[in-house]
């Protein structure tokens, strides 16, 4: 088995202990009594049929996740064609073979077994080629597959997010995370996960940076947490409390099965290049969730409804949606304000859930500080009123109810933000204010015909006489 090379995986489809199988169910359908003829050696046992030295590779099958050891049909076709010419009978191709369809696409190392002993060395590797296929299948955003992750009820899933220095991206100004715990959950009876009371949540600020560093091009609001109270913590500190978050809710790692932490992002990998910058290394059957991915999945396969953006135009099935304009589609109240790292990674996770369970699972309820009406403060700390603008349709087909949007300075919007092309993080699709160009327009008022104050007939009037006065 030492002697392999790589193969296109098109083609490997029969799982080779199935066509033993299916060869002596033939058999004893048609009532042919294979071990009297001189070919029915091959077919004493499994290791008999090996001996025939079987062309194979490992692959995955795409819908059910499982791993096999497959062959293909110029193998089989050249086993037949050897009992023909060896022993002078013929024996018919079966239909009843388990046919697999492999979910890898990569070249794969080919191998021949030729004894039970190889065949038992090559089985072994399985669950870790079910794991490296998970991992892909996850990290890809297969439907079929984060489905079964949610519904196998013994996972826990971290969403956790960092605001940086937008010009030095390792400082981190902030950190926030969100978890279900949904092996504990369900052991309780509170399932499906209920976010108030039941996702575990923090968000941390780093003192030496508040108040003082702060991003031009996308600014964040530390001081915006809606879900919790904020703490401030040392730079020094922030990878101590990020590491013990994290290995709470770790199992051990292993080469053959996924680890009970599920981990949850939105879009690029930005969040993990953070986390290696504070040099925490994560276990490598870590699964990782990006719902950027798996929402656009769920769109192309026809599962969200039609959707269309401002100008009206159906939206592409290959787009992805910021995590604003996900929560949008899916009815989220989104008052809360995005670029705190807190609500980023609660309203992360609560996303998904509702791509999950989205008839069963209750909106939570904000607590902190931007949950009061009067003021909240922004990311210099300066108390400025906050903006509601509601929209009075939704921009992408979807017509969850009404929803009003609190962002703590006019223009700075973490949604206005994302208009800018410098700073733009998905395709395009960014929720419309209908009537704001109106408003706009009415608001330029023309200063051709508004008379300067030197021209005011008073004042020339009052010029006049003081210069009469000084004349005298």
């Amino acid at each position: 088995m030492a002697d392999f090379h790589l193969v296109d995986p098109r083609g490997w489809e029969y799982d080779l202990q199935s066509l033993y199988t299916a060869y002596l169910g033939h058999f004893q359908l048609h009532s042919i009594p294979w071990y009297e003829r001189s070919w029915g050696v091959f077919f004493e046992s499994f290791e008999e049929f090996l001996s025939f030295s079987w062309p194979v590779i490992t692959v995955t099958d795409c819908w059910t996740g499982k791993a096999h050891i497959v062959t293909r049909m110029t193998s089989i076709g050249a086993f037949l064609k050897m009992i023909k010419t060896r022993f002078g009978e013929t024996l018919s191709m079966v239909d009843n073979v388990l046919r697999v369809q492999p979910f890898e696409t990569s070249q794969r190392h080919m191998r021949t077994i030729s004894d039970y002993a190889s065949y038992k060395k090559l089985h072994s590797t399985l669950p870790a080629a079910v794991l490296a296929a998970q991992k892909a299948r996850v990290r890809s955003g297969e439907p079929k597959a984060i489905q079964d992750l949610w519904e196998s009820k013994d996972k826990t899933f971290l969403a956790m997010a960092f605001e940086s220095h937008e010009r030095n991206p390792s400082s981190c100004l902030e950190w926030g995370y969100a978890a279900a715990r949904c092996g504990h959950l369900e052991a309780m009876g509170a399932w499906p996960p209920d976010p108030d009371p039941n996702y575990r949540r923090g968000h941390y600020i780093v003192s030496e940076y508040v108040d003082k560093v702060h991003n031009k091009q996308r600014p964040s609001f530390p001081w915006a947490y809606s879900f919790g109270e904020s703490q401030q913590i040392t730079k020094a500190k922030l990878p101590c409390v990020i590491g013990a978050v994290i290995s709470s809710m770790l199992s051990p790692d292993s080469e053959t099965m996924s680890n009970t932490l599920v981990l949850v992002v939105h879009g690029s990998g930005s969040d993990l290049r953070r986390l290696e910058d504070i040099k925490i290394k994560l276990p490598h059957n870590v699964l990782i969730i990006d719902t950027a991915a798996y929402e656009r999945k769920l769109f192309a396969a026809g599962q969200r409804g039609s959707m269309h953006d401002p100008a009206g135009k159906p939206r592409s099935p290959d787009s992805t949606l910021s995590l604003m304009n996900m929560l949008q589609s899916l009815g989220v109240d989104t008052q809360h304000t995005l670029r705190n790292a807190g609500n980023d990674a609660f309203l992360c996770l609560l996303g998904l859930q509702l791509l999950l369970e989205p008839g069963r699972t209750k909106m939570p309820t904000p607590r902190g500080r931007s949950t009061y009406p009067g003021m909240v403060r922004t990311a210099s700390r300066s108390p400025m009123p906050q903006i509601s603008l509601t929209p009075s349709i939704s921009p992408y087909g979807v017509a969850p109810s009404p929803v009003s949007m609190m962002f703590p300075i006019m223009g700075l919007s973490p949604d206005n933000m994302d208009n800018n092309p410098s700073s733009r993080r998905s395709s395009g699709y960014f929720p419309h204010i209908p009537g704001a160009d109106r408003a706009r327009k009415s608001s330029n008022v023309s200063l051709t015909n508004v008379p300067s104050r030197r021209e005011s007939p008073g004042e020339q009037e009052l010029a006049a006489k003081f210069g009469s006065m000084k004349t005298r």
